[in-house]
């Protein structure tokens, strides 16, 4: 089964950067569409960004530009470069995956994976 543990979190003043990563245990299938999302208090589970098996990107408009979304050559750590962080960026953030292509998948209901989260506070 396919396990996620995200790290990286933590605490930064506004303008500043964080990296996350998210390390799987396996992943069986031959495709995955992996993503991150947050959720701040009172929140529902946001899209941030997501990442193809062919390495497309694709980004919310609240973080394109800001954030970038990669994955290592193993294709087992993904990670979240996030550059001139906002208040508003204030949130768990939570890594996931599913089997298949990323095609419109924005919503968390899409993801069958996830990770434990991790707190970013700016």
């Amino acid at each position: 089964d396919v396990q996620l543990v995200e790290s990286g979190g933590g605490s930064v003043q506004a303008g500043g950067s964080l990296s996350l990563s998210c390390a799987a245990s396996e992943y069986p299938a031959r495709y995955y569409c992996k993503a991150w999302f947050r959720q701040a208090p009172g929140k529902e589970r946001d899209w941030v960004a997501s990442i193809a098996g062919g390495g497309g990107a694709y980004y919310a408009a609240s973080v394109k530009g800001r954030f970038t979304i990669s994955k290592d050559r193993s294709q087992k750590i993904l990670y979240l470069d996030m550059n001139a962080l906002k208040p508003e960026d204030t949130a768990m953030f939570y890594c996931a995956a599913e089997p298949g292509f990323c095609n419109s998948r924005l919503r968390a209901e899409d993801f069958e994976y996830w990770g434990q989260g991790t707190q970013v506070t700016v």
